[in-house]
């Protein structure tokens, strides 16, 4: 009688062991046909993704002995290995690096090889390296790295854990995520290796500047074309989690409107954006984008938006004015300002944040005594200003 679990041993799928990555892509690219790909066992081992070139450079070594075994099965020699990324310094994306050391001595006989890290991570990885006579580099990102031929950008996407990178290929917007963006699922901070969801979103943001298409991670299948949505899904799950709900139970509006009384203007306008993807005319998502934009000293898109709202919204809307003399307040046009804040009066006489603009407009423009006519400006700045007057007319000690 067959037991249970040969049953299910049955039923298992086949690990498809080392794979050419354009095959996996289904793509005929060539830059893809430079890497192999392993998919990572479950939570227990990485993937592994292998560069070859003149040398060979492994993307996380992953936690699985049998992994370089089938490697060398495909005619490729361990000394060849002369890099090892490593995109963060948990178990099962660095052990591998120990496992191929120890199994290969044949690696430092032939003169060892180099780790690649960042400067915060765990030091027994950077120290354990060094005793099976391989070099350690610490990188902190910016940094440009040749890998096998092939040129790529550092970011520090801390987050996850604090020693988070990501590896960027311009050309192809092709992007090793570690474990900073997965696809169908969020890498949890790891606080005992320095992360959090704060640092999360800084690593996500840092992520997003780069324009991205393919995603190689370090869990889970690779994602080409199409790969930025995974990162963007990324960085909203973790907006969410920072104000304590699930994406499918708030709206988008709700969602920018939380994160901008956390302070989190960046994370507002995302959400704004998202809001008036589906509904360009939303007075509330343009209104709490121009405030965030000029808040973020992005002066110029908040006019636009602000222009915008002027033709959707009444003439005698006070807040377009207020948002419109505060941006230009910004741009250095003291005198158009003076003359936005001076129609938000007209539509509500004794409006203080009018006043109070008016004045520092007034003063920045040179027209000190009339600013101080302004009792709410005088009370409100002028302590502050009197404080920095102060400090320029100190002589300098140096």
């Amino acid at each position: 009688m067959t037991s249970t679990s040969e049953v299910e041993q049955e039923r298992e799928p086949q690990h498809p062991g080392w794979q050419p990555l354009a095959s996996v892509l289904n793509t005929t690219t060539p830059f893809f046909e430079k890497f192999l790909f392993l998919r990572g066992y479950g939570n227990f081992a990485s993937n592994i993704y292998l560069i070859m070139g003149d040398y060979l450079t492994i993307v996380d070594a992953g936690n699985d002995y049998t992994a370089f075994m089938d490697l060398f099965r495909l005619k490729l020699k361990p000394e060849d290995i002369k890099k090892i990324v490593i995109t963060h310094g948990h178990p099962d994306h660095a052990m591998g690096a120990f496992e191929l050391l120890r199994s290969y001595p044949i690696i430092r006989e032939s003169g060892g090889l180099e780790l690649i890290l960042h400067e915060a991570a765990p030091s027994q990885l950077k120290e354990g390296v060094k005793e099976f006579g391989s070099r350690v580099t610490e990188v902190r990102g910016g940094e440009t790295l040749e890998l096998s031929g092939i040129e790529w950008e550092v970011i520090h996407t801390p987050g996850h854990t604090i020693d988070g990178i990501c590896l960027y290929h311009p050309l192809t917007k092709t992007v090793f995520t570690g474990d900073m963006a997965l696809p169908y699922a969020v890498g949890a901070p790891d606080k005992y290796a320095g992360g959090s969801l704060e640092h999360y979103l800084f690593g996500l943001k840092a992520l997003l500047k780069w324009e991205i298409e393919n995603v190689l991670p370090g869990h889970g299948l690779p994602v080409a074309p199409g790969g930025r949505k995974i990162v963007e899904e990324t960085y909203e799950c973790v907006m969410m989690k920072i104000i304590g709900v699930e994406p499918q139970t708030t709206t988008w509006m709700a969602g920018a409107t939380a994160l901008a009384q956390r302070g989190l203007l960046e994370e507002a306008v995302f959400c704004c954006d998202k809001e008036m993807a589906r509904n360009p005319e939303h007075v509330r998502a343009l209104k709490l984008k121009a405030l965030c934009l000029n808040d973020l000293g992005q002066s110029h898109q908040a006019l636009e938006i602000l222009d915008k709202l002027g033709q959707l919204s009444s003439s005698d809307d006070s807040f377009i004015f207020i948002g419109k003399g505060y941006a230009l307040l910004g741009l250095g046009k003291y005198h158009e300002s003076i003359n936005c804040f001076d129609e938000a009066l007209r539509i509500k006489p004794g409006m203080k944040d009018a006043l109070v603009y008016k004045g520092m407009a007034l003063y920045l423009a040179g027209n000190h005594e009339a600013a101080m006519d302004i009792e709410q400006f005088r009370t409100e700045f002028v302590g502050r200003f009197k404080e920095e007057l102060l400090k320029k007319k100190q002589p300098s000690h140096e």
